[in-house]
């Protein structure tokens, strides 16, 4: 590998660094800024404009990457990022961040899709398992670093800099890109989707506006629900009709293959199963096991490395053995990982934990990397970014239904313990006030309830992770393998 393709790798890490760490500093930082600028009551939409604008761009920057090259894609996606981080460190109002957090987010699609379009692009199909792993490890990289991160700019700084840190970041990475990233491409006049782009949008806003708003709508929930669902079908179908007349369709829907299709599936389920983990893990070490958010943070390192190996030693097994036997051993692997989870109990050991963790990278490290070549090499140059933009939106759309959908369950099943013990009127957001205003309520109690709770959303990942197995194993044998 020469020089110029590891600065490239270094540009790409560094970019998905950006996009990766920035959930995990604000994350930190959010009690601080809220205390600040008197919002908590909409503290909340800090963190799902950003998830929305960045899924609502992802399909965007995937066309406009094949129309009119990676480099430049990325490049505007990372400026618009740390535009928006700029603002966001400037903010003097929630209603200014939650603004500005809307353009960090346009940033963040590009930085999400045309990474790993590039990596399609520049290398080999023997480098790319290694590559995509290293680009893969920065989100555990990430979830270390920003914690502690995002503590030392506040005690230190001030709030303000979680924000100003990106841009020496994000302008290293543009001045690699631009100086070893060569690409061949027709320039000629594109005719953009404006209609596909606007009513893709708007199905996509509606639709993940239910999981991210959450039981927090004035109107009945039901209601709420039935016109959300309502309306997103119908922009579909308007999406679908003005995309079948388009010159240039936004998704083409030749790249939707029966492979394809199932791929995108599997990645859908594999990625609520990601978000799973990465939410619920962190708590049953911290809230259940007793331990802080360091040794937490140290506790679920060995993912990402896993995570690495498997991409690297799964990935040379593609030409060997196929994609989809690689695909389902690393499902089978992550169906494992699942199984061992309701083994965990209040008096667990931290070494049984890192043990999963570890097992559980190797299954999303094969199936991620694996999942993400198959799609790229189902389809021609000029469709390689849209193939890519819809698969990271369906990743998204399966974290972003899956968080909401294991909350609910979570505090569901917290109140349905101590009902089930004559305890009502619980509320899960403020559970360690019963210990000391309900004498009825010991901390054993809180931590049993608790994981009682992890253990239905241990089980229900089980279930995922077999339904995903399933799909693997449907998966044509002829797919492509180069």
């Amino acid at each position: 590998m020469n020089s110029k393709k590891r600065s490239i790798i270094i540009a790409l890490m560094v970019a998905m660094f950006l996009g990766a760490v920035e959930g995990t500093v604000v994350t930190t930082a959010i009690p601080t800024i809220v205390k600040d600028l008197q919002g908590f009551e909409i503290i909340s939409l800090v963190f799902s404009v950003y998830l929305l604008t960045s899924a609502i761009s992802t399909p965007i920057y995937g066309k406009l990457s094949d129309l009119y090259g990676r480099k430049n894609m990325l490049t505007i996606g990372i400026i618009i990022f740390l535009v928006g981080s700029s603002l966001c460190g400037l903010s003097q109002s929630m209603y200014m961040l939650i603004a500005f957090r809307a353009i960090q987010g346009l940033g963040a699609g590009a930085i999400f899709t045309v990474t790993y379009t590039i990596v399609g692009d520049v290398f080999t199909l023997e480098e790319r398992p290694k590559v995509q792993g290293s680009i893969g490890t920065v989100w555990g990289i990430a979830s270390l670093l920003g914690p502690f991160l995002g503590g030392v700019l506040i005690d230190t700084l001030s709030w303000h800099w979680i924000f100003f840190i990106n841009l020496p970041f994000g302008i290293l990475s543009i001045i690699l890109l631009q100086r070893n990233l060569k690409e061949n491409f027709e320039k000629k006049k594109h005719n953009i989707d404006f209609a596909g782009i606007i009513t893709l949008s708007l199905a996509m806003v509606i639709f993940l506006n239910i999981f991210l708003s959450g039981e927090k709508v004035r109107i009945n929930y039901n209601i709420f629900i039935s016109i959300s669902i309502i309306l997103t079908a119908v922009f579909l179908v308007i999406f679908y009709k003005v995309e079948r007349k388009a010159k240039e369709p936004i998704i083409p829907f030749d790249i939707f293959t029966k492979t394809t299709t199932l791929v995108n599936l599997v990645s859908f389920l594999a990625s609520a199963v990601l978000i799973g983990a990465n939410v619920y893990m962190p708590i049953y070490i911290q809230n259940i096991l007793g331990f802080d958010a360091k040794i937490s943070g140290l506790a679920l390192a060995p993912m990402s490395v896993s995570w690495l190996i498997a991409s690297v030693v799964l990935g040379k097994l593609i030409i060997k053995y196929g994609a989809k036997a690689v695909i389902f051993i690393s499902n089978v692997i992550l169906l494992i990982s699942t199984i061992l989870l309701p083994t965990l109990g209040i008096n667990s050991s931290l070494l049984l934990v890192i043990i999963y963790a570890t097992i559980m990278g190797f299954g999303f490290g094969g199936a991620f990397t694996i999942l993400t070549i198959v799609i790229q090499e189902s389809v021609e140059y000029n469709k390689r970014g849209a193939a890519t933009a819809a698969n990271s939106l369906l990743r998204t759309i399966g974290q972003t239904i899956g968080v909401s959908v294991f909350g609910s369950i979570f505090n569901l099943y917290i109140v349905k313990y101590f009902t089930n013990r004559g305890i009502s009127g619980v509320d899960p957001s403020n559970l360690y006030k019963l210990v000391s205003t309900n004498g009825a309520v010991t901390m054993e109690q809180v931590k049993l309830s608790l994981s009682s709770s992890l253990h239905v959303l241990f089980v229900i990942f089980i279930a995922i992770s077999v339904l995903s197995l399933v799909l693997t194993a449907i998966i044509p044998k002829d797919v492509k393998e180069v």
